[in-house]
């Protein structure tokens, strides 16, 4: 089946309500009613795989229901392992869907931000995903090619051996191995500073996006230098505001202005050094470069044009909870 018909079958399974697979199997071959209680059994799994590959809970359900459509029009007896094979499947769907998703250039890295946390059919779905898999790392993963992203997530979330990988991905398991360890490097990243000083960077990162969340004042004080310089891309600000302000007593209320978009942001590795990423639903709109000295932010740029973010070297930071891997399924 060719893209334009997985997302269709995916779209039309979704259409229907996501109807229960036993509804679903109605009309397939008794044979395959059988396998109804097996695939249930395997669909949390299936979903979380798809989760991190597409990033989206929606398009998770769609991939995995697709998948129970093909397992219902397959005979049987050429299924020897069940959860490989689902595993096959539901990942060759989200590599093709993530291969028309670069096609299209659709995601909406620049866009404006929604008002509410979310802003897709489910916000509370989303918002699950986000804390389940982490915003940084959505991010991150979304700099992946889909091939890359794949292996990724297969080998270093759910522990899928190169051998079956490879065939997924249409390559070698050689291959396949190197597509995983190019992704790992570059969701793990390389810090521009030695460990002491990037801890310390971090604290203060960590305490400015903490007081901004809260529209904290004071606290804001306490982390900016009297000098702070903050500048910010046209596409950032609202209208009339300058590009460049100065100055802590300045800068922190206007920071305090900043909380709506806060409540989306995480700390992650910008270029080498702690940042702020802005990303609802671990979509990317802004990033916040960090400049600290002293213990207190020296100034910060707000970048939101989307050339200049696909720019930008994006990594988590190092000993993160779940730092540097995809996170297993319980």
């Amino acid at each position: 089946m060719d893209r334009d018909g997985i997302a269709g079958a995916a779209a039309g399974a979704a259409a229907a309500g996501r109807a229960s697979f036993g509804t679903a199997a109605a009309g397939a071959s008794p044979a395959a009613e059988g396998w109804a209680a097996r695939f249930e059994a395997e669909r949390g799994r299936l979903r979380a795989i798809a989760q991190r590959m597409l990033g989206s809970t929606g398009e998770a359900e769609d991939a995995v229901q697709e998948a129970w459509l093909r397992l219902v029009r397959t005979d049987p007896a050429e299924i020897g392992n069940l959860p490989g094979w689902l595993t096959t499947v539901v990942s060759r769907i989200c590599l093709d869907l993530l291969r028309a998703r670069a096609a299209r250039r659709e995601e909406p890295t620049g866009e404006a931000l929604p008002d509410a946390a979310g802003g897709g059919a489910d916000p509370e779905r989303e918002a699950l995903l986000v804390e389940s898999v982490g915003r940084a790392l959505l991010v991150v993963l979304d700099r992946l090619g889909p091939a890359e992203r794949v292996a990724f997530v297969l080998h270093d979330g759910f522990a899928v051996p190169f051998e079956q990988i490879a065939p997924i991905v249409g390559r070698t398991p050689a291959a396949a191995k190197k597509l995983a360890s190019r992704a790992r490097q570059r969701v793990r990243g390389t810090a521009v500073l030695p460990s002491m000083p990037l801890a310390g960077h971090r604290r203060v990162v960590e305490a400015f996006l903490a007081a901004a969340r809260d529209g904290d004042l004071a606290g804001l004080l306490t982390v900016l230098a009297p000098d702070v310089v903050r500048r910010a891309d046209p596409a950032a600000l609202p209208p009339g505001r300058p590009p460049v302000a100065r100055g802590a007593e300045t800068v922190a209320r206007e920071t305090t202005v900043f909380g709506r978009r806060a409540r989306y942001g995480a700390v992650a590795l910008v270029d080498g050094a702690p940042g702020i990423l802005i990303a609802p639903d671990g979509r990317l709109r802004l990033v916040l470069r960090m400049t600290v000295a002293d213990g207190r932010v020296a100034g910060y740029e707000v970048v939101a044009d989307p050339a200049r973010l696909a720019a930008l070297d994006l990594a988590l930071l190092p000993d993160r909870p779940g730092g540097g891997a995809v996170g297993p399924v319980g």
